[in-house]
């Protein structure tokens, strides 16, 4: 009878360093750049007010780049991007493996309102410029938006 090697199919401990995960030229890493160095996030700051009391918050960067990688990737339940946050390497290497909850999540995307529109078009109007995004049509909340 033929002997195989065993398969062992339990956890397994990688050493993955999470900045090498961003890959240049992907939506992740435009993104990742777009939102820490090109957007004007200024009123997303503002609307944190805890520097001397409260409870730390999430970044609001990082949670905004969670949300718009989960959307770009048809993601919209906050279940399924907390998930995605805690077991997609993309996800946590974009979050800083902050694991935000899906009440952080849901709650962060009902305070931006109309805010998110705005600046989920300018990051795919910029993607699509640098070729990285399809011509196929993209959707927020169930609404299409022509490129």
């Amino acid at each position: 009878m033929a002997r195989y090697k065993p398969q062992d199919r339990n956890s397994l401990l990688l050493p993955v360093v999470l900045s090498e995960q961003i890959l240049p030229g992907s939506f992740a890493f435009a993104l990742n750049y777009l939102v820490d160095h090109e957007l004007d996030l200024t009123a997303l700051d503002a609307q944190f007010n805890n520097d001397e009391v409260g409870a730390i918050a999430y970044d609001p960067r990082v949670m905004l780049k969670n949300v718009l990688l989960a959307y770009s990737q048809g993601l919209i339940s906050s279940r399924t991007i907390e998930q995605a946050c805690a077991r997609n390497v993309q996800f946590i290497a974009i979050s800083g493996d902050s694991r935000p909850s899906h009440a952080h999540i849901a709650k962060f995307v009902c305070g931006l309102g109309e805010q998110i529109k705005p600046l989920f078009s300018q990051v795919l109007m910029t993607c699509d410029a640098q070729g990285l995004i399809g011509r196929d049509m993209f959707a927020i909340d169930g609404s299409p938006m022509d490129l």
